[in-house]
């Protein structure tokens, strides 16, 4: 008989009920639509009956075993398991607490895995503009995919990403709800095999829109208009392209961060949630000890009277100059430069943003930072950012 494990179950295409030959009575069931639940099946005073015992993957293999054994022992003992399990959710769902309770004090419970504010912000904020109108005084158990649809419908098109975090805000809060006892049955925010089968994919509703960026062959005659302008903003911004940066990083960048010409940025502000360090060419020192003697009893790198430079600091830097281009799209400036320029590897340019493998093999086998390659892939960017302006590109011109 086939013996079963996670990759075998997973891969159960065809619908039907699959028995675990180490649990008598077990089975998984696999439905039409490929959706996969744990079933205990047992005969109780010479009637057949089965019980839920949870999704698949969900609930695992050794969860679902442990759960049919209960069930059988109690079978021993004359009773029968689907009266234990109903007398046991009875007190939790006669408890009629309301969506709108019961979701702020998700928020409230999520907010110490927040780095940012702003994310309890924006699940507060979603959820008072689209979902409370309509369920917000619902209680937990009365909640079903029509009222999720009066939710997610009107916006689905129009504000789809918005829609879409907030399906998924809805379904951690009443998958939160089923497992404390307040509500059971399907939840109805799933999106895979629910959802899914009624709204559009969000991918295919929506273009991605990308953050324009500065075409790399007119970059350094930005560089040269840009050193010839005053102020904090416009030295946080020239630290940030030589750098290839993101501006959380610089303008929450302190001063003991720096030792020598390594800058190390800690995990808690990185987008990635790991520490990089970034090898500082001349330039960069240079503007650090500039600033210093600016602000010099302040912690941070970039600063006025001891405060932080705020978001919009370096964007107005760019408005100044009459440039349709964000702070965040000269990281993708140095990518197309590194790509069309240079004989850097990829895997150099990406370490230089900082940004995330995807591939878990390479992944597994990737040791080092690559620091000294780095440094000087970016001393090379600092050299073409200063180089001579080319005279037959698009001219910049001052607002």
């Amino acid at each position: 008989m086939e013996q079963f494990n996670f990759q075998v179950l997973k891969n159960k295409k065809v619908a039907g009920r699959y028995t675990d030959p180490a649990v008598k009575g077990l089975h998984l069931w696999v439905k039409s639509n490929l959706n996969k639940y744990w079933v205990f099946r047992f005969s109780h005073q010479g009637k057949q009956q089965n019980m839920s015992l949870g999704v698949f993957p969900a609930t695992t293999i050794n969860e679902a075993r442990q759960k049919a054994l209960q069930a059988r022992n109690e079978l021993k003992n004359g009773v029968n398991p689907l009266q234990t399990k109903k007398a046991s959710k009875a007190p939790l769902i006669s408890k009629k607490i309301t969506f709108m309770e019961f979701a702020k004090a998700c928020v409230e419970m999520k907010r110490p895995e927040w780095r940012n504010e702003k994310h309890a912000a924006q699940w507060t904020y979603s959820l008072e503009t689209f979902a409370y109108p309509i369920i917000g005084n619902k209680s937990l158990d009365q909640i079903d995919t029509e009222d999720i649809l009066k939710i997610l419908t009107p916006i689905w098109k129009d504000k789809t990403e918005t829609a879409s975090r907030l399906r998924g805000r809805l379904e951690w809060i009443l998958a939160s709800a089923a497992t404390r006892g307040f509500r059971t049955g399907i939840n109805p925010a799933l999106w895979r095999g629910h959802l899914q089968t009624i709204l559009p994919a969000p991918k295919k509703t929506t273009r991605t829109i990308h953050h324009k960026a500065l075409p790399y062959r007119i970059l350094p005659q930005f560089m040269e208009q840009l050193r010839e302008m005053d102020g904090i903003g416009a030295l946080a911004l020239e630290f940030l392209i030589l750098n290839a940066s993101r501006t959380g990083e610089v303008i929450g960048g302190l001063k003991k961060e720096v030792a020598g010409d390594v800058w190390t940025i800690p995990e808690s502000r990185m987008k990635a949630f790991k520490e990089h360090q970034v090898a500082l060419c001349s330039r960069s020192i240079d503007i650090l000890t500039i600033t210093q003697s600016h602000d010099p009893d302040s912690p941070y790198l970039f600063s006025r009277n001891g405060k932080p430079l705020s978001n919009m600091a370096m964007s107005m830097m760019i408005r100044r100059l009459g440039l349709d281009v964000t702070v965040h799209g000269f990281r993708s400036c140095f990518r197309d430069w590194v790509s069309e320029e240079t004989n850097h590897s990829h895997e150099v340019a990406e370490m230089a943003l900082a940004h995330t493998i995807s591939n878990k093999v390479e992944k597994a086998y990737r040791r080092g930072n690559l620091l000294e390659r780095r440094r000087q892939l970016l001393q090379e960017w600092q050299d073409y950012c200063f180089s001579k302006a080319v005279s037959n590109v698009l001219e910049l011109k001052s607002a």
